[in-house]
């Protein structure tokens, strides 16, 4: 009797010892439902908004006056807090950020720190300078001048580090409403010396200061359904998480200043001049950004301050914040962008130290931003998106961010700066997006603002240099698998997973920013393809705007919204800190022979000698049809994959043949379903195969590329790679 049996076999990548090719039970693709919140009425299954949904509002009036002589803030406001929610409320909780700089903070006495060999007498954001470590010399912090009724009778309130109480004069059913105002007062930070969001920057050169300001009013804290209020102090890392609502607000500042801030503004002919007025309507139709306040203008008044007093007056209804920035230094540029079918205004305000290259490249780069996350999530519903150039890392607020990125002082800048400064633009201004109107919470996940919008920053990048020919090289830092290698490779202990709160993450920047956005690339351009996500993507975003999103409602959203099951990714990627690194241990080669096949009596060869280059297998035994189908593949790869890494991905194999020619073959993640640790796959060719890749393209991040190939490659050892890499390295911001 034939039989197909192997009688040879020749080993060409050195083995490791072998698990059964039966199965071995894993979990890595058992659904997530004990780690997801429970569906409900609010949050349905689906991960949409449930046929419940609701959301507290908060709506504030607010008087606010800048001392330029002194650098205080002082202010007042009438808050009007609704509650929509089905409980009753005792009690009122707002947000006091400003506290984090009191003397007394948490903040300072819960950082760790260490005496270095040398040590920065400057501010450092990673801690490693004298002020780390030395009492706090700047008296920050709100000094609450009164809470009273709107008839001025004094409530009780409780201060607790950054948090406040007030108490109601009697409870606050749902559907009603209650109205209570705030005094008070705080120090502007120097954003040099004390570091920060905002504050201000001075320069000495014509004795002239830049205020960019936020955090800076009392603000409501969300009442949620998932957590109740929020109450967990802000220590610096974690950022905001605010309810919507509307805003008047009345800001004083000396005469001469510009001014940019979250809303309309409701009395330009009162702060700006009739020339102003003309070129700002000119540039709503402009297909350049049009100049309103020219650097001219701006030398001029530094040199002669006004002491007058003007009050411009901003409205904005359905954010969940407010910032602005004034001085008499800010230059003023803007064009129009069509979205949705509506005009939006995008514009920039800098110093005369930004130019040119910021009267070059801002307002364009918030322009195409505006374009590429309307894309790829909702149609921007603001009506204007504001860029400022200040000289510290970026921050975002509704219509509103503060962007780095300055030239030297002759004015001559490199591409490292223009790179930075493009980036820094296209990720704040997408914050507008995630978390400013996609409104999650940032003070427990980092990520689904800074991971969702740096994902998205990343397509964005790829639209502008594609529209950009000089752009060719543009420098990605975050989205491309081969960019977290470095990060997924470190020590299991030095990392934290995804789903890890704000305030306890380890490696700030490549967590929150930079694996997220790596993991959605990946899921876009791997693992669901890109029609597919981008349906998921836009389903989500459409979903939650203007609302308050879980990352449970995120991931059911894509499953459901695509119709994938990704219970496995979210888990490995999310929920754990393994790595990719799979490894092609083992090939075994074969032919068919139609010769007779071997008695049981009989011995096989007992070894194999180096010429030997496939072991045969009899085809006597099958039907003729099946011998056909053989006889137009002959080649036969049987290939053993190990997973070392222990993070599932789909596995991409490229074959190259003898003739030159190259096939790909995409496997999906559940090839692991049975043994996530080693499989066996055989491969049946038509021609003879001359090399075989694993992850040619460098799309999975497999943090070690030296067990990817047959035959094996000489690569460049990490010394050698870190060599080349050199001074090209970038810091997180």
């Amino acid at each position: 009797m034939k039989k197909i049996v192997p009688i040879l076999l020749v080993l060409l990548i050195p083995v490791i010892p072998v698990f059964s090719q039966g199965g071995k039970h894993t979990d890595k693709f058992e659904q997530l439902d004990f780690e997801l919140a429970d569906p409900n009425e609010y949050r349905a299954a689906s991960g949409a908004p449930g046929n419940a949904y609701w959301q507290n509002e908060a709506n504030y009036k607010m008087k606010i006056d800048l001392n330029d002589e002194n650098q205080v803030i002082t202010g007042s406001e009438t808050i009007t807090y609704i509650n929509n929610s089905p409980d009753v409320l005792k009690y009122l909780w707002l947000q006091l950020d400003q506290n984090m700089r009191a003397k007394e903070s948490h903040t300072y006495s819960t950082k760790t720190n260490a005496i270095t060999h040398e040590m920065s007498s400057t501010f450092s954001r990673r801690g490693a300078s004298l002020n780390s470590i030395l009492e706090p010399e700047f008296e920050g912090g709100f000094k609450i001048e009164s809470v009273t009724t709107e008839d001025g009778k004094a409530l009780p309130y409780v201060i607790n580090q950054t948090m406040m109480s007030v108490d109601m004069p009697s409870e606050l059913k749902p559907g009603g409403s209650y109205s209570f105002k705030v005094s008070w007062s705080y120090n502007v930070n120097d954003r040099k010396k004390v570091g920060g969001r905002s504050g201000y920057e001075y320069f000495p050169e014509d004795d002239n200061y830049l205020y960019t300001i936020a955090q800076f009013f009392p603000r409501m804290c969300v009442y949620s359904d998932y957590g109740g209020w929020q109450n967990k102090q802000f220590l610096g890392s974690g950022e905001f998480t605010l309810p919507f609502g509307d805003y008047e607000v009345e800001i004083t500042v000396p005469a001469d200043h510009i001014m940019a801030a979250t809303g309309k503004l409701e009395n330009p002919e009162k702060v700006l001049t009739a020339d102003q007025i003309a070129l700002f309507e000119k540039a709503k139709t402009a297909t350049e950004p049009v100049i309103i306040v020219s650097e001219k203008e701006v030398k001029k008044k530094e040199k002669s301050k006004s002491k007058e007093k003007a009050t411009w007056v901003f409205h904005a209804e359905d954010v969940r914040d407010f910032a602005f920035a004034t001085s008499r230094k800010l230059i003023w540029d803007a064009m129009g962008v069509e979205v949705g079918g509506k005009t939006i205004m995008a514009m920039s305000y800098y110093p005369k130290e930004g130019n040119p290259l910021w009267e070059e490249y801002s307002t364009r780069v918030v322009a195409q931003t505006l374009i590429s996350y309307s894309k790829y999530t909702i149609d921007y519903p603001y009506h204007k998106a504001i860029s400022v150039h200040t000289d510290r890392i970026g921050m975002e607020y509704p219509m509103i961010c503060f962007n780095g990125g300055r030239p030297d002082e002759d004015g001559t800048y490199d591409d490292r700066t223009k790179y930075a400064m493009i980036g820094v633009i296209i990720h704040e201004v997408g914050h507008n997006y995630f978390p400013m109107i996609i409104n999650s919470d940032e003070r427990q996940w980092t990520w689904m603002d800074e991971g969702l919008n740096t994902f998205t920053q990343y397509l964005a990048q790829k639209d502008w240099a594609a529209l950009n020919p000089k752009e060719a090289d543009y420098p990605y830092r975050r989205g491309p698998a081969k960019k977290i290698v470095p990060y997924m490779s470190m020590e299991k202990q030095l990392l934290s997973p995804i789903m890890t709160n704000s305030e306890q993450i380890q490696n700030f920047g490549s967590n929150a920013y930079a694996k997220p956005a790596t993991a959605l690339n990946i899921l876009r351009e791997t693992v669901m393809g890109p029609e597919l996500f981008d349906k998921a993507f836009k389903e989500y975003s459409e979903r939650w705007k203007f609302k308050h999103p879980t990352p449970t409602d995120f991931f059911r959203s894509m499953e459901d919204a695509s119709g994938t099951d990704l219970d496995w990714f979210w888990r490995g990627w999310f929920y754990s800190v393994d790595h990719v690194d799979v490894s092609l241990s083992q090939i075994r080669m074969f032919k068919m022979s139609e010769e007779e096949a071997p008695s049981e009596e009989t011995e096989a060869p007992a070894a194999i000698t180096p010429d030997d280059e496939f072991s045969t297998f009899y085809t006597g035994g099958i039907s003729e049809s099946q011998k056909a189908r053989v006889e137009k593949t002959p080649y036969f790869y049987e290939l053993t994959l190990e997973n070392v890494g222990g993070l599932v991905m789909p596995v991409i194999l490229e074959f190259t043949y003898k003739d030159g020619s190259k096939e790909v073959k995409r496997i999906p993640a559940e090839i692991w379903r049975k043994n996530a640790e080693k499989i066996t796959k055989v491969f049946p060719t038509e021609k003879e195969v001359a090399n075989i890749e694993l992850d040619p393209f460098e799309e999975t991040a497999d943090t070690d590329v030296t067990n990817n190939s047959w035959p094996k490659k000489e690569l460049p050892s990490k010394f050698e790679l870190y060599k080349e890499k050199g001074s090209n390295t970038q810091g997180n911001r």
